[in-house]
């Protein structure tokens, strides 16, 4: 099997064998959907994207190891903030709030019913109804719930993953179905990169119009002293190192080590992760030249064309 085919197929068992999960999902969420906001809601009023910037917030190593959040509760920043789902709670401890920081966004796209962990917090209770949430309509129900219980408000739209198979793909039909009652227009749809963090970054171009993107906790990839117990599981999340001799070439490639020039450091990236990174940089390199996108995450794998890289304290003096 060549390292294509390897990172082709766990990619395939990794997004699909939960399927009929994600069709539950859409079909208990369907009232809610008709009933609730649209993503495109948030959008602005005008067909010109605006001189503004958001701060996308991941929860890769990076965001703790260089103590981003720290550095913005404490700066003085005005622009939006994007928070993966994962990171929402840390966000709030640390002092990155809705009260401080009025333009709050809260992204959840994954499917998966232990989402719903994220939402579970007091200080997300405390904020929730300063907070504005944006979801797939593949969402676990129970996930959404948690969020809407808290105060958040919810606004759905569209993860695009088969829409490329036209009028018979899950995107196509669950779209026609969304427009059935109430949303007639439809819900915005966006690429997600088969993450929250590439998904954010989306949302800042696609929704909420920015100009200017920083990444802060996106690493997409492993640093070197993490454990390879943690590699090989994708961080206990999956056995994606499942029938591969560890002492073969194609190991090597399928869990590589690579440099980063713009932060002089390394980072590995298992298969998960090399597919993340590609698709994002394949992403950026093909967004508008108009959309900046500066990585201030000081690691991982987010370098090359259309990227600029600093460090987030100087990203945040000149924003």
């Amino acid at each position: 099997m060549t390292l294509q085919e390897s990172i082709e197929s766990i990619m395939k068992e990794t997004q699909y064998k939960s399927f009929d999960e994600w069709v539950q999902n859409f079909a208990s969420n369907l009232p809610d959907i008709w009933n609730e906001t649209s993503a495109k809601d948030l959008m602005k009023n005008t067909s010109e994207y605006e001189n503004s910037s958001a701060i996308v917030i991941g929860r890769g190593p990076a965001i703790n190891k260089f103590q981003h959040l720290k550095l913005l509760a404490e700066s003085n920043y005005h622009g939006n903030i994007i928070c993966c789902d994962g990171k929402l709670a840390d966000a709030l401890k640390a002092g990155v709030t809705p009260t401080k920081f009025p333009k709050f966004y809260v992204t959840t796209i994954d499917p998966y019913p232990e989402i719903r962990k994220h939402y579970d917090d007091p200080l997300i209770d405390e904020y929730g109804s300063q907070i504005k949430g944006i979801f797939t309509v593949l969402t676990n129900p129970n996930a959404v719930q948690r969020a809407r219980e808290s105060g958040i408000k919810i606004h759905w739209l569209h993860s695009l993953f088969d829409y490329n198979e036209g009028k018979k793909s899950f995107n196509q039909i669950s779209a026609l179905m969304v427009r059935a009652k109430n949303h007639v227009n439809g819900l915005p749809a966006i690429q997600t990169g088969g993450n929250v963090g590439t998904s954010s970054w989306f949302i800042g171009w696609k929704i909420l119009k920015c100009s200017t993107i920083a990444l802060i906790g996106i690493n997409h990839g492993w640093e070197e002293d993490d454990s390879w117990e943690t590699i090989l599981s994708h961080g206990n999340n999956y056995d994606i190192s499942k029938g591969i001799d560890r002492s073969s070439p194609a190991f090597d490639k399928l869990f590589k080590k690579i440099y980063n020039p713009d932060f002089n450091c390394n980072c590995i990236l298992d298969p998960l992760f090399q597919f993340y990174s590609m698709a994002f940089k394949e992403f950026i390199s093909r967004s508008p030249d108009w959309l900046t996108t500066i990585n201030a995450t000081e690691g991982g794998s987010i370098f090359g064309e259309k990227i600029q890289c600093m460090k987030f304290k100087e990203f945040l003096s000149r924003y």
